[in-house]
């Protein structure tokens, strides 16, 4: 069941084989694809385009998916309950979003301070994440695959500047999940909106501040419109991969070149998300600074704090869920190793290409 790894060119062949065999006898099966995300974002919302569209390359047709977005059949955040339940046989989502159900459940997305898009990737595909966190997607009738990174994200769009720790008490943000608890911890007032109603939340000032994606996201949205301060880094947010959701009884159901078919489209959908951010966030950065955006890091005792916060939060968990005690030890002790590996590689090389003249 775990076929990862799936590229464009090393697939090849397989996808051949897939057509193939779905061709020869294969069903005709609809699905209906509930999005969290707004068409306009085209890079987020797009993963889902890419599945149904390789989905129905691979099997010829005879499998398909409708993509529907945030709202159309169901709200933004509520994807994994639509999925749970049958009203659409599966969905794209932020699987952090559903910490109120279980704070385990941010694993598969992120946790502040925790892996960044590669480590994740890492952690899910050949670290032991995905089989992790199929038992706890099995109690809510879902199996889930990794659907896409956007890469370490930005720390938000501000009206005012933060100074110190002590501005953000009181300070009204659109921020989901666990880094909304940190938040809170630190004196924010977090909240927890869908990407279609942060812009007039903004605008009409029931926020001070919020959070999305990246320069890319944030100038479709047009945050710097109404907040100039753009800070950064996202700590809550250093590679946040989204997941497909399909309901257990529907992917039981499936022929096996099926699935098949249906978990090669998704690793294609999960390199390519990342690779188009990546592309795509510069020159959107360049151009949100052109018009004046003034870009902010976040004060040191901020970051201070708020690691601190987020490692006590995450310990005090563990002591009372044991579904989150059982994936963060081992979550753990991979942060931990990758750490001490991308200090000597990747940090250090990165470190000095960047500021190097």
């Amino acid at each position: 069941m775990h076929r990862r790894g799936f590229l464009r060119g090393a697939g090849a062949g397989m996808a051949a084989a897939l057509a193939a065999g779905a061709s020869a006898s294969g069903p005709t099966v609809r699905w209906r694809l509930a999005s969290s995300f707004p068409k306009s974002l085209d890079t987020i919302y797009g993963a889902s385009e890419d599945l149904a569209r390789r989905v129905a390359e691979l099997t010829e047709g005879r499998f398909t998916l409708r993509v529907h977005a945030g709202g159309e059949l169901v709200p933004g955040l509520q994807v994994l309950d639509a999925v749970r339940d049958g009203s659409v046989e599966c969905g794209h989502s932020a699987s952090y979003y559903y910490v109120g159900k279980d704070m385990a459940f941010a694993f598969d997305c992120a946790l502040p301070f925790g892996l960044t898009a590669r480590q994740q990737n890492a952690w899910m595909s050949a670290g032991g994440g995905i089989e992790l966190m199929r038992p706890l997607f099995a109690r809510h009738n879902v199996i889930q695959f990794p659907g896409g990174n956007t890469g370490a994200q930005m720390g938000g769009w501000f009206r005012k500047e933060i100074r110190s720790l002590a501005d953000l008490r009181g300070l009204k943000m659109r921020i989901p999940g666990i880094g909304g608890q940190i938040m809170a911890s630190l004196g924010a007032v977090p909240m927890t909106l869908p990407g279609s109603d942060v812009y007039p939340a903004l605008e009409r000032g029931t926020i001070d501040a919020a959070e999305w994606v990246g320069p890319y996201d944030d100038e479709k949205l047009g945050f710097h419109k109404i907040a100039r301060n753009y800070y950064y880094p996202g700590w809550w947010e250093g590679g946040p991969q989204l997941s497909f959701y399909v309901n257990l009884k529907h992917w039981q159901a499936l022929p096996p070149t099926y699935r098949a078919a249906f978990e090669c489209a998704c690793a294609e959908a999960n390199q390519s998300m990342l690779a188009r951010y990546d592309a795509r966030n510069p020159p959107a950065l360049i151009r949100l600074v052109q018009q004046g955006v003034r870009l902010r890091a976040f004060p040191r005792d901020v970051m201070d704090a708020a690691r601190k916060a987020a490692f006590a939060l995450y310990d005090a968990e563990a002591a009372k869920n044991p579904e989150f005690a059982r994936i963060y030890k081992a979550w753990r002790s991979f942060r931990d190793s990758q750490i001490q590996w991308f200090k000597v590689g990747e940090a250090s090389y990165a470190n000095f290409i960047y500021f190097t003249k």
